[in-house]
């Protein structure tokens, strides 16, 4: 089997929902598993009604109206997602009179958006002649923990869809799943995170010891660099898993930071393709890929950081001092993305500002704290970072002459990533003088 993840953007509307079952139709031979994510904006439209509602505004009506469109222009009978509309205006309801809204809440209002997207494209591709069946996940033995927003299957779940997969998918008959939901032991509905179908699918490839795993979006695979920023990036055809892992984490657009685990434990490759240009080859990732003559693979950058420095004379020469800082990080569950020290100081960053707001008071027992806000993480991921002579220098130089002062920098030893702290506004002057530099001219 293979299986074929499409995004929001990619299954939109009708007019992209045909796209997706072209695309479809010509891997039958393959036996494809479809993941499918929500129509786009229908979870941020969900979650917004959610909002409304725990604060009294009680409208339904507008997320219904806009999946019944959809359902309508795919030529799908009212009675098909009926149901749904009832549930979340019951939902809505409750939520209304409560005026609470957990986290428990916002994954079960999340969910309808995929759990109705999938129901009205097997509907559709049924229609069209391809013989296709809607799955909720956790029908297919997918359950997850507790963790609301962050769920993460169980141990034991990949047997479990194994059995599934084999006993519940009729021969000859396409699977539509659901993305980004599951479901715990209990029966309640949990999101894996934002964006999340795309660790669905690779959840569920690793599950059925798929051949690949495809993930559709609106781009030509993994960029050079960001193409809303730099206009010349271009697509990258092979590239290895520890690459990707680290530009999706420094905020690549292309895939969830969490996507390439479970691929890279079993050792799938995961192609990324542009639903709206089936013919390009996209970019694959495995765990070998070819010599490169380019200096680096991508450029990357992650928004919205805080940066702290600790700064003390209690750090001169002393031991233990950073423990200190790191256990009242972890106490607070604070998630630090780049460190850097000198002998009196520590410095760090971070995308959340209420978990360092509660780690603070035991920060500041430790020495003088401060906190700068609108900072950026620009990383430059290549495999011969490490091996060629000057390359560090040249991506300093190159940012340097674009005017853009580098606040941090880190490097680790035979790291295939240099990470540089600047400021906001200068993401696009630096994004483009390093392409320029180490692709353009290459």
């Amino acid at each position: 089997m293979i299986v074929m993840k499409f995004g929001g953007s990619s299954v939109a509307n009708r007019k992209q929902i045909e796209k997706v079952l072209a695309i479809v139709r010509g891997r039958a031979g393959r036996t494809p598993l479809v993941v499918s994510s929500a129509h786009k904006g229908m979870t941020d439209a969900l979650l917004s009604g959610a909002r409304e509602a725990a604060r009294g505004v009680y409208a339904p009506e507008r997320v219904i109206e806009r999946q019944a469109a959809i359902a309508r222009d795919l030529g799908c009978d009212d009675a098909l997602l009926a149901p749904f509309y009832e549930e979340i205006s019951a939902l809505y309801r409750g939520l209304s009179l409560v005026r609470e809204l957990s986290l428990r809440s916002l994954d079960y209002a999340a969910s309808f958006g995929e759990r109705m997207a999938v129901r009205v494209i097997a509907d559709f591709f049924t229609r069209e002649g391809l013989p296709a069946q809607a799955f909720d996940v956790w029908d297919l033995g997918f359950l997850t923990d507790g963790a609301f927003g962050s769920a993460r299957p169980l141990p034991g779940y990949e047997a479990a869809m194994q059995r599934a997969v084999r006993e519940r998918v009729p021969a000859g008959v396409v699977p539509v799943v659901t993305g980004f939901v599951g479901k715990t032991e209990a029966g309640d509905i949990t999101t894996v995170g934002r964006n999340g179908s795309d660790l669905t699918a690779t959840l569920v490839g690793a599950a059925i010891a798929a051949e690949e795993v495809e993930i559709w979006s609106d781009t030509d695979g993994v960029m050079t660099a960001d193409p809303s920023v730099v206009k010349k990036a271009r697509s990258i055809s092979e590239m290895r898993f520890d690459e990707a892992a680290e530009l999706a984490y420094f905020g690549s657009r292309v895939l969830h930071p969490s996507t390439l685990v479970p691929a890279m434990q079993k050792n799938i490759p995961v192609r990324v393709l542009n639903t709206n240009r089936p013919e390009h080859p996209g970019t694959v990732i495995r765990e070998a890929a070819p010599p490169s003559e380019l200096s680096a693979t991508s450029i990357a950058y992650k928004e919205g950081q805080l940066a702290v420095t600790i700064r003390s004379t209690r750090m001169f020469g002393a031991a233990g001092f950073l423990g200190e800082a790191f256990q009242a990080l972890g106490r607070h569950e604070v998630v630090v993305d780049m460190i850097a020290t000198s002998e009196v100081s520590v410095s760090f960053t971070t995308d959340r500002r209420e978990p360092l707001d509660r780690a603070l008071p035991d920060l500041e027992r430790l020495g003088e704290v401060r906190v700068e806000a609108g900072k950026t993480l620009m990383v430059v991921v290549g495999r011969r970072l490490a091996a060629q002579a000057g390359l560090g220098a040249a991506i300093l130089q190159a940012v340097a002459d674009a005017g853009v002062n580098v606040e941090m920098v880190s490097y680790g030893m035979k790291s295939i990533s240099l990470t540089m702290l600047v400021a906001d506004k200068d993401v696009g002057a630096a994004s483009a003088v390093l392409h320029e530099r180490l692709f353009e001219r290459a």
